[in-house]
């Protein structure tokens, strides 16, 4: 038994942790970046799931709040038949009104048709979507997914020639509502095929929440393997209380891209309980607190949420909002 003082023996405690931070000590902290970039996409995942009409008023409004706070793009409209997704109908009718005074804006886009009208509405940059799994593809596209990919060389195609970058994510890429396990294999396929195709950034998406950290972790460190780390985000959901864990995973693996959603609005109406995208408020103040800047002004973002959430009609499950920010910068 040690015959030293407890204010010793913790003070040694600590020098010791100290000292591990640059050895192979176990105990150490896994290294982490000093930044990263996150993508809020409130505006058009966060609302595509409410069943009531949100104005196009407050549309303008949130894109243009929320372009101004430090996100390195705001995912402003989806450019889908309106019959299938009612919420984005009023597309063209809010990119003429917002400001572009901010943060570079995004559409979402699922083919050619989308793509022209993005380009009309003179979109920074474009989004195209597929699926990893064959059923949510059909759901949420009426295609398989072959046809989506056929779909993407043409789409690229247009937009290159437009000089405008375009992402690809792909949807339910650590698991399928219809089908559960997506394959690794599948889900590695088809990224290295997106990129030989010209994908300006690679996003998987947990569209329902069914991700694990060590899943998340493995399947980014096989992509990073195949030489696609550079071209890396992700686009995570809190519906099973996760979205925090997957993002320390997908931080660990080398991800330095982040969607999330002001105060967590979201969900994906093809995919049976697909609620809550990650909070955005939540996922900067974690990062803040262990050391990893955003630039997003999380104080100004907390009074967006709190001011939009009236407006929007619904209860945003967002945790900072309510709890409050513990730290205005990183943590100690």
């Amino acid at each position: 038994m040690s015959t030293q003082a407890p204010a010793a023996r913790v003070e040694g405690a600590i020098e010791g942790l100290a000292s591990s931070e640059s050895s192979s000590d176990n105990r150490a902290w896994p290294p982490l970046p000093e930044s990263v970039r996150v993508v809020e996409v409130g505006p058009r995942d966060g609302l595509q799931n409410i069943d009531h009409t949100v104005s196009t008023d407050v549309k303008v409004e949130m894109i243009d709040r929320l372009s101004t706070l430090g996100f390195d793009r705001v995912e402003a409209v989806a450019f889908v038949h309106p019959r299938i997704v009612p919420q984005m109908a009023d597309a063209e009718a809010v990119m003429k009104r917002v400001s572009r005074s901010g943060a570079p804006l995004v559409g979402l886009v699922p083919n050619e048709r989308g793509v022209e009208r993005a380009l009309a509405c003179d979109l920074d940059e474009l989004n195209f979507v597929l699926s990893a799994s064959e059923s949510q593809n059909q759901a949420n596209l009426n295609q398989s997914i072959e046809e989506s990919l056929l779909q993407l060389e043409r789409s690229m195609s247009i937009a290159v020639r437009a000089s405008v970058p375009m992402r690809v994510t792909i949807s339910t890429a650590f698991g399928c509502p219809f089908e559960g396990h997506v394959p690794v294999e599948r889900v590695l396929d088809i990224a290295q095929r997106v990129a030989e195709i010209g994908a300006s950034e690679i996003c998987l998406g947990d569209t329902t929440g069914m991700a694990n950290p060590r899943q998340v972790y493995d399947t980014f460190a096989l992509l990073g393997d195949l030489g696609l780390a550079r071209q890396l985000a992700v686009h995570l959901h809190n519906t099973r209380g996760t979205g925090a864990a997957n993002l320390l995973a997908a931080l660990q693996a080398g991800v330095r891209v982040f969607d999330s959603s002001m105060g967590g609005l979201g969900g994906c109406p093809f995919a049976p309980g697909a609620t809550g995208n990650v909070s955005s408020e939540d996922m900067i103040h974690m990062l803040n607190t262990v050391g990893v800047a955003t630039g997003v002004d999380l104080a100004r973002l907390v009074d967006v949420a709190r001011a939009l959430e009236p407006k929007i009609g619904v209860r945003l499950p967002g945790q900072v909002m309510r709890a409050g920010i513990t730290y205005d910068g990183a943590g100690p």
